[in-house]
Formats: structure tokens, C-alpha cells, sequence
């Protein structure tokens, strides 16, 4: 976490809670927070689709079935998720991205995601 106590969303405002059910985050905080230890930068608040969560699983990211030992319910169409931006970023290319919040995804998923880009994905633009 950053000196400011917060850490702050693509539109460079306060990140907001991206889910509490099922808890989401690298920190399993309900935030898109993100430190140097989270290689794979679990920044994108994602409202996930089953057309994404199929994708991704075949893509080598399960996030479908249940891992009750690590507190993990498994995903369904309509959750939201802080995922990958590399795999966020992945299914953009492959034509599978779900819908984002902008408010709610790390600014730190700028260093792989263009703004721009995002905003066709946003849910939360108004």
C-alpha cells in the first residue's frame, strides 16, 4: 500500500471495493489493491461472464471451480473479480473481456492497459 493509506483507480481517484462475496483482491481485502509481490497484478475489477470465466479456463485460469481449502467459492456470470491485467488485457485480444469498473480497477493496471482501451469495457462511465 502506498504512504496515502489508499491506493488509487485508473481515473486516478479512490480505488472503491470491488466484492466481499465472494471476497475478492491480492490482499483478499474486497479491493483491487496491489503491492510488488502480486507479479501477476490482480488490478481489473471485472464483472465476469461465463463466455470470460470459459475462456479463461481454457487459457490455463480457473476460476470456475471451487477451492474450498483457499476460501474460494468458484465464479459465476455476474460476479465481480479483481483479475489479472495481463489476462484482462489477453481476452481483449481473444474477444472474450467481460465488462470492468473503472472506479473499482487499480491504476496500476495502466502500466498494461491503455485507459482508452478500458473505457469500452466500462460499466461504471457515465
Amino acid at each position: 500500500m502506498n504512504s496515502e493509506n489508499f491506493q488509487k483507480n485508473v481515473l486516478g481517484e479512490k480505488l472503491e471495493p470491488c466484492s466481499t462475496d465472494p471476497v475478492t483482491g491480492w490482499f483478499r481485502d474486497g479491493c483491487c489493491n496491489t503491492n510488488e509481490d502480486d507479479h501477476g497484478l490482480h488490478t481489473v475489477c471485472a464483472k465476469v461472464t461465463t463466455k470470460f470465466l470459459e475462456w479463461a479456463k481454457k487459457a490455463g485460469n480457473d476460476l470456475i471451480t471451487p477451492h474450498p481449502e483457499l476460501d474460494f467459492p468458484g465464479l459465476k456470470d455476474g460476479n465481480s473479480w479483481c483479475v489479472c491485467a495481463g489476462t484482462f488485457a489477453e481476452s481483449i485480444k481473444a474477444g472474450t473481456a467481460c465488462k470492468v469498473y473503472l472506479k473499482k480497477t487499480n491504476y496500476k493496471t495502466l502500466e498494461i492497459i491503455p485507459l482508452e482501451l478500458l473505457k469500452k469495457y466500462a460499466i461504471d462511465l457515465s
